[in-house]
């Protein structure tokens, strides 16, 4: 099929509160991991994108970050970037977790929905932990707070149900041209995944509020062809100095398990043995700096 053929091509956004599984829908539908998973809520910090290609069809999938009241500039630049989105696509997935307080009892979860000017579909996750007996009244309830084109119950986590959602987004989406190749996954670069990564095993391996007060930057990506070697070297940034100490572990056993796991995982991703050096430094209310934000991060 020529490059430039009319397929059913366009751009989805995954919105909703936190920590309601955005990033497991989106490489559940994938069917490969691109964007990191944390049980605690705000994991995702930045846009992320994934490309869904078939013989007919490419479906461009933009996961954002959890919508929530900001209060530190990190999290404005968050929300900020969940609520642009909404501009530049053709379809809007709304992602509630169907164990969740219900609209009426968290009104703060729906008021979003007043920005939605696109076809916007509802998709209700985790219903492998109801029964039929509950659903079908949550189903109800969001039936008359929108008027969504569509109500999709499944369970990101086991891909049940993600074929039909599947199905109604290529009714709804326009023909068109590829956006991108049609042999890639996502447009994100090795080195922000491998961030990303890091940042990961952080949320999994560091208890309370410490994960939230990092951030991940790469240093060096070298590689090397010949041997099969991926270097990076990669820079763990704190607020403080306790939160430092906390990452470092006693005699670095805890920056030691947060290197395997996230190598392990690297070398996945790239198919190459990985050899990974972190470092943690501490960066002042690095959460509030604007200029870092933007340099470092992306923001």
């Amino acid at each position: 099929m020529p490059e430039d053929a009319k397929i059913k091509s366009g751009v989805v956004a995954l919105v909703g509160s936190p920590n309601v599984g955005k990033s497991t829908l989106l490489n559940s539908l994938l069917g490969q991991k691109i964007s990191i998973v944390s049980p605690k809520p705000q994991t995702t910090r930045n846009r992320i994108l994934g490309i869904i290609n078939g013989p007919d069809h490419q479906i461009v999938m933009l996961d954002t970050p959890g919508i929530h009241q900001a209060h530190n500039q990190l999290n404005i630049e968050m929300v900020k970037i969940a609520m642009d989105t909404l501009s530049e696509v053709d379809v809007v997935l709304f992602i509630v977790d169907a164990t969740f307080p219900l609209p009426q009892k968290n009104p703060e979860a729906t008021k979003w929905l007043a920005e939605i000017k696109k076809p916007a579909i509802l998709v209700l996750n985790k219903i492998d932990l109801l029964s039929r007996e509950k659903l079908l009244p949550i189903l109800k309830i969001y039936q008359e707070l929108y008027p969504f084109t569509a109500i999709i119950p499944l369970s990101a986590l086991n891909n049940d149900g993600t074929d039909i959602l599947l199905q109604e987004l290529l009714a709804i989406l326009p023909e068109g041209p590829r956006l991108y190749p049609e042999d890639i996954p996502t447009d994100a670069t090795e080195r922000f995944i491998v961030a990303e990564i890091i940042r990961e095993k952080i949320f999994l391996l560091i208890g309370q509020e410490i994960p939230y007060a990092t951030a991940v930057v790469i240093d060096r990506f070298h590689e090397d062809e010949e041997r099969g070697l991926v270097t990076i070297d990669a820079t763990i940034f704190v607020e403080k100095a306790s939160q430092k100490g906390i990452i470092i572990g006693n005699k670095g056993s805890k920056l030691k398990q947060i290197g395997k796991a996230a190598r392990h995982d690297i070398e996945v991703l790239l198919a190459q043995q990985v050899m990974l050096k972190l470092w943690v430094k501490i960066k002042k209310n690095w959460t509030k700096d604007t200029k870092f934000l933007r340099d470092e991060l992306g923001f």
